[in-house]
């Protein structure tokens, strides 16, 4: 019998995902999110490459993602990027 749930990395990291755009109101729906290892850590990407002027407008919010990536332990860092160009990078300090 087929579980009913489909319970793949993937899809968990799909899901974690919607959830992180659901917790920062602030994303708009153009902008492409996803994780990246670099070295030992995770990265949360942003990438306004469809929507390049509002990255500065959603960088003013970094302070609400930074909670949204921590609640989730979804990354170590945000970086803000214009296709491969990186336009900034928000260290996550846990709150331990």
């Amino acid at each position: 019998m087929k579980s009913p749930l489909n319970c793949t990395s993937a899809n968990f990291e799909k899901v974690a995902l919607q959830r992180f755009r659901s917790l920062a109101k602030c994303l708009p729906e153009k902008i492409r999110v996803f994780r990246e290892p670099w070295g030992r850590s995770t990265v949360l990407c942003l990438d306004f490459i469809n929507c390049p002027h509002l990255c500065p407008i959603v960088q003013e919010q970094t302070h609400l993602l930074a909670i949204a990536v921590e609640q989730l332990g979804l990354a170590n860092s945000v970086i803000f990027r214009i296709g491969k160009k990186i336009m900034g990078w928000t260290r996550i300090d846990s709150s331990d």
